[in-house]
């Protein structure tokens, strides 16, 4: 058990400590500092992105400014700014197999008739692959118009049920977050990974920030969990008003 401290709060990062994609705003900054100093209250975070993404959006040195700091949802993780053991998909999986599944999705973007595609159509995590029907190296101007393109037209969700018929036998988990893409990974390798953790170092209260909470958004395991209080925000502006509200006055 960490100490005696029994209660944390974890927060997802995009929609929720940061604009999507964006740097954390000082009003946050400032938020989780007045939280942080809350008697027996511990903080942490936990994205789906990988380390280096989550330090761009947080800060140099964010692993030390939370008590636990979780990438690619739990697979890579800090606790005091020291490592966690970690895992990975390829050693889980094989290249073969996984080559197949991204062979078949590159085939699959080529395909799409989307206004624009830009590069980076797959990312390969430690933990997860991450999947981008317009390509990740496109501007924020770009991602905002795929997204609203994507609302109406269902790029993200359609290509998913096709990936879900045609590699049902894989195990994996489909988890569509932020603006551009979803997240592939193996079933239980969720957001929920990071639990097992906090659970053995002795919490008890687990409160969960998110955007993302509904079905088939990245938040929807961790904030549906039993061993979780979850509470859904529409923003990091939204999420400061949720925090004041019950650990602030």
């Amino acid at each position: 058990m960490i100490g005696t401290v029994q209660k944390i709060v974890m927060f997802d990062v995009d929609g929720t400590l940061t604009p999507a994609r964006k740097d954390m705003k000082q009003n946050m900054i400032d938020c989780l500092a007045k939280l942080g100093a809350v008697p027996d209250l511990h903080i942490g975070v936990v994205g789906g992105s990988d380390h280096s993404k989550i330090i761009e959006q947080l800060g140099h040195g964010a692993e030390h400014k939370f008590k636990y700091f979780f990438s690619e949802n739990g697979l890579t993780g800090f606790r005091d700014g020291q490592p966690l053991p970690t895992t990975s998909i390829k050693a889980q999986y094989g290249d073969a197999k996984l080559n197949t599944f991204i062979n078949f999705v590159l085939t699959y973007i080529a395909g799409l008739d989307i206004p624009i595609k830009r590069g980076t159509f797959i990312e390969f995590r430690n933990g997860m692959i991450n999947v981008s029907p317009i390509g990740r190296n496109c501007s924020y101007d770009e991602r905002v118009e795929f997204e609203k393109y994507d609302v109406v037209h269902n790029v993200r969700s359609t290509m998913v049920k096709a990936l879900q018929e045609k590699f049902a036998d894989y195990g994996f988990t489909y988890s569509i977050g932020g603006m551009i893409s979803f997240d592939v990974f193996p079933t239980g390798w969720d957001k929920t990974f990071c639990l097992t953790q906090l659970l053995d170092d002795g919490y008890k209260t687990i409160h969960f920030f998110g955007d993302k909470t509904y079905k088939g958004g990245n938040d929807y395991e961790i904030f549906s969990d039993e061993r979780t209080i979850g509470h859904t925000v529409t923003s990091p502006e939204d999420c400061i008003v949720k925090l004041t509200e019950l650990f602030l006055q």
